[in-house]
């Protein structure tokens, strides 16, 4: 691993940090209704809303209720994107020239399920398939509101950790739905968006180029509203790509300055929720706990997955190829990535998006080598606790917590406690069904794609060890509202529509609605004050717990699938 590797991620660590503790205090206050800058103008616009839907924000909500306004919403913005898939040949920007995938029914159901998820999970080629209309009014307002909605519930599940009063209240979906959108994305992406148009990314509605490269090949060159997609996709941990390339696309992500902003834009408020849930619950320290341990495995996930590429791929050698770097070579293994960011950032970005909701890449996956590639796969079993999206990677490393807190508490003879709450029976079975979602969406969707022919139809360049990487990759990907894949997985199929739409759906409701019914326990147990008895759950022993429990979780569920993957591909010798 060389300097610049170290150095770029020490930077981009501090800069995080450094976020941390302004931005936790700033979402508390707005969900707090304590006094921001944003208040004069942005007050009015929010009573504007509740007078025209006839919300009122006023009125608390319990889990069932939360849960319920959550499905409707994300009903109705599913329904809402499939329409304007399915009809967009008969708006503005429409060219069947250059718009040459067709969008069937399950496929469109597919987009209108994943972009609803956050998943973004996209089995067509953007630039290809899709309208400048189709891309600015439904990918990016779902983009908004599939963000919102993921951090609405992330702050019910925090309201319910912090409540003292037994009672079962966990806020109001709507009042938090409208918070979310107009303190925190939306301010955001606007000043995010300025940025992206002045490093060189297009805001336009211009009809496609057509061009002739030097060699005399015809190019039909996109254009569009692409700046207006690319922060909020970053930002609200959507994910996606106005093109196929999606991050590696030069009109998407210009320059290494825009690169590690867009970085930044996917961590920093995940990162921060960790403070906001210190603030909320009175403890400042259980929040660096949650966002110190976070960054521990952020870190060892970049150092296991850059070491591998930088050594670069031993066939290229035998092959008569230089992958060493010296003075006038980056070296490494180069395929697949982009010259302007090279291995240090290509790999930096891949553990970024992997680490969240956010598949929006900059590199090829595919190309990497079996144990670089094994990395993101693992952080998205892992749930996705390192930062994760908006709302969800904080409910999942709770989870993990509370599974630590439980397994303490068992080895010392003692009821498990977390911020002076008895982790009891009916709590344990939210977190263990909680826990179980993923292996039942991922494992047994691909058992059955690898032995029949629907499945296998879906390899159309690799077999094997990679390609049971591919599908499991898929899976994972989809489960953890991610939208990564693996390139060589001809995913538009109607059985890998039909079949991943049913694992983002898992992700999404299957994890918030546990999370908002544990919330709710939390809010209606009686709390205890801390004693010498108690187990401190703010300190580095605890995190050290945190972590030793979320990766022998993950070995025990996940180990035999990754050794029939990117293990046995790398003892084949594809090293």
């Amino acid at each position: 691993m060389n300097i610049f590797g170290l150095v770029q991620l020490a930077v981009f660590i501090i800069v995080v940090a450094c976020l941390v503790h302004p931005l936790g205090g700033y979402i508390k206050r707005v969900f707090s209704q304590e006094p921001t800058a944003l208040d004069p103008v942005l007050r009015p616009l929010e009573r504007l809303i509740y007078r025209l839907s006839g919300v009122d924000p006023g009125l608390p909500m319990g889990a069932k209720e939360y849960a319920g306004a959550f499905l409707l919403f994300s009903l109705v913005s599913t329904l809402l994107v499939y329409v304007i898939l399915r009809t967009q040949m008969f708006f503005l920007w429409y060219d069947k020239s250059v718009l040459t995938t067709p969008i069937t029914p399950d496929l469109a159901f597919n987009t209108a399920v994943s972009f609803m998820t956050t998943t973004t999970w996209q089995a067509y080629s953007g630039e290809n398939t899709m309208s400048y209309w189709t891309q600015i009014t439904a990918f990016v307002g779902q983009n908004f509101l599939a963000g919102a909605a993921g951090l609405a519930v992330g702050m019910a599940f925090i309201r319910g950790f912090a409540e003292r009063q037994q009672r079962q209240f966990l806020g109001n979906y709507w009042f938090d739905l409208v918070r979310s959108l107009l303190w925190i994305l939306l301010p955001a992406s606007i000043v995010g968006s300025i940025f992206l148009v002045w490093q060189g990314v297009p805001m336009d509605f211009h009809h496609y180029t057509d061009a002739l490269s030097l060699e005399g090949a015809h190019q039909t060159i996109a254009q569009g509203p692409v700046a207006a997609l690319e922060f909020i996709e970053n930002l609200g941990t959507n994910g996606g790509g106005f093109f196929a390339a999606n991050g590696a696309h030069p009109f998407e992500n210009p320059t290494p300055l825009t690169n590690f902003v867009e970085m930044l834009a996917i961590v920093v408020i995940p990162a921060a929720l960790t403070n906001t849930f210190g603030r909320y619950v009175g403890s400042l320290r259980q929040g660096w706990t949650l966002f110190w341990m976070m960054t521990f495995l952020f870190a060892a996930g970049y150092i296991l997955a850059v070491i591998p590429e930088q050594h670069g791929n031993h066939l290229m050698e035998g092959a008569g190829l230089i992958t060493q770097g010296h003075h006038q070579i980056a070296g490494g293994n180069m395929e697949g990535k982009e010259v302007r960011f090279g291995v240090a950032s290509s790999v930096l970005t891949t553990v970024v998006t992997s680490n969240t909701a956010t598949g929006s890449t900059n590199s090829m996956l595919d190309s990497y080598l079996p144990l670089s590639g094994m990395i993101p796969m693992v952080n998205m079993l892992l749930g996705e606790i390192v930062y994760g999206g908006l709302g969800t990677g904080l409910y999942s490393i709770v989870m993990v917590a509370l599974i630590a807190v439980f397994v303490a508490g068992l080895m010392v003879g003692r009821t498990p406690e977390y911020l002076g709450r008895t982790i009891d029976a009916d709590k344990m079975k939210l977190v263990i069904l909680f826990t179980l979602a993923s292996p039942a969406a991922i494992l047994i969707p691909t058992a059955i794609a690898v032995v029949i022919p629907a499945g296998l139809a879906g390899l159309t360049t690799n077999t094997g060890a990679h390609g049971f990487s591919e599908i499991l990759y898929a899976y994972t990907s989809c489960f953890a509202n991610n939208g990564q894949s693996f390139g060589g997985l001809n995913a538009n199929l109607p059985f890998y529509n039909i079949t991943t739409t049913i694992a983002m759906m898992v992700g999404r409701f299957g994890l918030a609605i546990p999370a908002l019914f544990l919330a709710e326990k939390f809010a209606f147990s009686r709390h205890h004050p801390s004693s010498r008895g108690s187990m401190p759950t703010d300190s580095l022993q605890f995190g050290m717990l945190l972590v030793g429990v979320a990766l022998i979780v993950v070995g025990l569920t996940y180990f035999p699938a990754i050794a029939l993957g990117p293990i046995v591909e790398h003892s084949m010798g594809v090293r």
